[in-house]
């Protein structure tokens, strides 16, 4: 309950900070989005799920995105799977595309496992080095479950630059 309500929190303050109008700055503290604080909602209303994605790049570490990963209230002892799909940020439809992949340790995919009260979280990276630095995507998210690959989290349409 207490991680509910801390989601709760964080929506509320950070909700409206990613839909900014991009090809500026924001105004909180006048930095290209090189970091997100990401929201991760269940797909209905009978979804009781919740997660969040604390997505940093580290100014010491160019190239490494951090994805420190946790979800709560989904099925208990089970694995999921955080997946990411990406747009540039010229494409107008935003977050259009369906073509996910898994995120993990690098290029290899890694589990979510839940306790026996449904919550998990995960310390994943990927690197992004390969990307030229100032090089900006619209992004989303979701999470699915490992078996079935049956959609049970979904993010909002953010934009990021890699840094």
């Amino acid at each position: 309950m207490v991680f509910g309500l801390g989601i709760g929190l964080v929506c509320l303050v950070f909700g409206c900070v990613h839909n900014l109008p991009f090809g500026g700055t924001t105004p909180v503290n006048q930095q290209p989005l090189y970091d997100l604080d990401v929201i991760l909602l269940g797909i209905s209303t009978h979804s009781p799920g919740t997660g969040f994605i604390k997505f940093r790049q580290n100014p010491d570490s160019p190239g490494i995105v951090t994805l420190d990963t946790k979800v709560g209230n989904l099925s208990p002892n089970h694995a999921f799977i955080l997946e990411r799909a990406v747009n540039p940020i010229a494409d107008t439809t935003g977050c259009s595309s369906t073509a996910w992949l898994k995120l993990g340790a690098g290029l290899v995919a890694m589990s979510i496992h839940t306790d026996g009260n449904g919550f998990g979280e995960a310390k994943l990276w990927r690197n992004v080095s390969s990307v030229p630095p100032g090089t900006a995507f619209h992004i989303h998210f979701q999470v699915i479950d490992s078996v079935s690959s049956a959609v049970v989290l979904t993010s909002d349409c953010y934009n990021y630059v890699v840094r």
